[in-house]
Parts: structure tokens; sequence; C-alpha cells
């Protein structure tokens, strides 16, 4: 029985463009390992390892955390999944990083989600939180009943200060960035698949028909209607 060649790629895409949606519906589907920058960040902040406080002192700082650092921290979590399909999220963010990571191992593909800023605005901006409970709100899938006002404690709603229009344009602004390069790095050698659209929903069907080319569907059920 011939064993297929394990499966490395990375998602990309501005912060709001639905990568967590979307991954997790990668996960499972395709059974890849999930590793990403930011959840592995705050692990290790948590727990504080060596490389947590490092990177705790410059995010306190409000300066971004070295390359070398994130580096670092990401390859040695990979060193335990060489024998597993993986898929990274948030990593590499520069042509810095993502070069370190070529001299570590190959990447296969990276699926890029290409969502207009317009749309990412709109989204994250519609974003209203009841801060005692938790409860998200989003005033265009799912808007309070009384608008401003919690459904169950009619307390008033607040909006995080990440989800605040001008907030949200530098995050962007930022992303462009920083990123832009990379996916040029990417696009250069081939490797970049680009997922355009405005809704998560419409563009997951796309990247599941692709993936499906490459790893068969570990799901047990639902697996000719993707979810």
């Amino acid at each position: 029985m011939v064993v297929p060649p394990l499966l490395r790629a990375v998602i990309m895409g501005p912060p709001g463009s639905g990568k967590g949606t979307v991954s997790a519906r990668i996960i499972k589907h395709f059974g890849m390992k999930h590793l990403s920058s930011g959840d592995l960040l705050r692990d290790n902040m948590q727990k504080r390892t060596e490389v947590g406080i490092l990177a705790k002192s410059y995010i306190d700082q409000g300066r971004l955390i070295p390359d070398d650092i994130m580096t670092r921290l990401m390859l040695n979590e990979l060193k335990g999944l060489d024998r597993y399909n993986w898929l990274l999220d948030g990593f590499p963010r520069t042509v810095a990083q993502a070069e370190a990571l070529d001299k570590e191992c190959q990447i296969d593909t990276v699926i890029d989600l290409d969502v207009p800023f317009e749309t990412i605005k709109c989204r994250l901006t519609a974003r209203w939180i009841h801060p005692a409970s938790g409860r998200v709100y989003n005033l265009e899938f799912s808007p309070p009943k009384v608008q401003g006002i919690d459904d169950i404690t009619g307390e008033p709603l607040v909006q995080r200060d990440d989800d605040k229009p001008e907030t949200v344009t530098k995050r962007l602004q930022a992303y462009d960035a920083q990123t832009k390069p990379v996916l040029e790095y990417y696009r250069e050698k081939g490797l970049l698949k680009s997922f355009s659209g405005t809704e998560t929903n419409k563009i997951w069907p796309r990247i599941y028909a692709f993936l499906q080319t490459k790893l068969p569907d570990v799901s047990q059920k639902d697996a000719a209607t993707p979810r």
C-alpha cells in the first residue's frame, strides 16, 4: 500500500476573514493537526516558559514579537508533529519567518482567504457583547431584540476596543502591510491558492473540494455535504 505524502499547509487571511471557522472545518473533515501561533503564544505565556516570558515582555510594551522568537516557538512545536498532516495558522507572518520555515520543512500549499476589507469591517464592527456573561451579538446576523440592550438582563451592550471601526481599520492596514509580501513570496513559489468571497459558507465548499484532491475526508458523517 502506498502511503500518501504528508500535507504541510498554511492558512492566511486578515482578522475577521473566517479563518477560525475554516480551520475548524478543515480539522474536522481532513484530520489535520492545527497549530495556531496565537494559541501557542497564550499557552506559553500562561505556563511562563522562557519564550512565553520573552514574548510577554514585547506585548506589554506594545511591540511586535521579533521574528526569531516566533520562529523558535513554532518550529519547536512542529518537531512533535513530524508524522502528521498539519495546518499552520498565524505563522509565518513575515517573509523572514517564511524563509526560516522553509529551511526546516517543505510547505505544500498556502490557503489564502481573500475577503474584501469592507466586508470584514462590517463584520467586525457589527459585533457587540454583554460584558458580564460574554454573550455576543452581531447587528447583521444575530442582533439583540432591543438595540444596544442584552436580551436576558436588559443591561447595556458594549463594543470591544478591538471591534471599533478605527481599530479595525488599523488592524487591517497592519495585516496588509505585513502579510502582502508573504503572500507574494508563496505566489512566486506557486504554492498560493486564493479563495475570494464575502461569505465563509460560500468559500468553504471550494476549499473543501481543493483539499479533497490532496487528502481523504475522515469525518464519518456529512462527508458528501461539507458543513
